[in-house]
């Protein structure tokens, strides 16, 4: 088993969390555009009220640990590791009582390139334990936003993980999947599952718009967000994602490695 002392450096190690690559301006802009309504940051979240920046920076510094100060403007963010451990000790919690009663689970990523092996790790013990990890919408196609205008991509799943991937791009492509924020393949998703009549997952594993997405629309919802990713924390504080863990969502994928033994140990997943 890792122990909890090891994770912890390795977060610090790694710059999971401590300080981190994302920057403050980043942070701050996000906080900023979330209070504008932008929906490139409130990720298919429809806040319950009103939320002005200097609120989001006071719930970021008590979610995540990032200065309150407002006049601290430039530099690295910074992600208290104790607030990513209760995190993940959360996150495990659920995946633990979702595999006891063998609800039907969904896992989608905005972040392939980084962590898919994060989820499909997780998807892997959750089918192991006799959970069903859903599947539906296979290849359809979902117009979406970009900063290049809107784009068809595709929905895959690689590994029982979702994501979108962008035109050219061929299915089975590894983890060749296309970041992105939006909350539309999530609604795609929970759309045909019902459309089919089948099952409809009971808990929804990810990042971004899939958490946010699943979680405004009843679904319970678990899931990794970095300081600029105010939805998830402002979702988990309005009661719609159940569990929103404080890390930085873009550090090479092989130093996920490590949370992903903790969470399994932690859930009794592991083999």
């Amino acid at each position: 088993m890792l122990s909890t002392g090891a994770l912890r450096a390795h977060l610090l190690a790694a710059r999971l969390a401590g300080p981190v690559a994302t920057a403050r301006e980043t942070s701050l802009r996000s906080y900023r555009l979330f209070a504008a309504g932008d929906p490139r940051v409130t990720l298919g979240l429809v806040p319950a009220e009103g939320w002005a920046e200097a609120d989001l920076l006071r719930l970021m510094a008590e979610k995540c640990g990032v200065s309150d100060d407002p006049g601290h403007v430039v530099g690295p963010d910074v992600i208290d590791p104790e607030r990513t451990l209760a995190g993940l000790d959360a996150f495990a919690d659920r995946l633990s009582c979702a595999a006891e009663r063998r609800a039907p689970v969904l896992f989608g990523t905005g972040h392939p390139h980084r962590l898919l092996g994060f989820y499909a790790a997780l998807a892997d013990a959750m089918s192991a334990a006799g959970c069903r990890v859903l599947t539906p919408a296979q290849g359809r196609c979902i117009d979406i936003t970009t900063r290049f205008g809107v784009r068809t991509c595709s929905l895959d799943y690689v590994r029982g993980v979702a994501m979108v991937r962008e035109p050219g791009a061929r299915e089975g492509e590894g983890d060749t999947g296309a970041h992105t924020h939006s909350p539309l393949p999530v609604r795609v998703v929970l759309a045909a599952a019902a459309e089919e009549r089948g099952l409809l997952p009971e808990l929804v594993v990810g990042d971004h718009g899939w958490v946010c997405g699943a979680g405004q629309l009843g679904v319970e919802a678990i899931g990794l967000a970095d300081t600029d990713d105010p939805a998830l924390f402002v979702g988990e504080a309005e009661g719609r994602v159940a569990v929103a863990v404080p890390v930085d969502d873009a550090v090479p994928s092989a130093f996920y490695r490590p949370l992903t033994r903790y969470v399994l140990n932690r859930a009794f997943l592991s083999r």
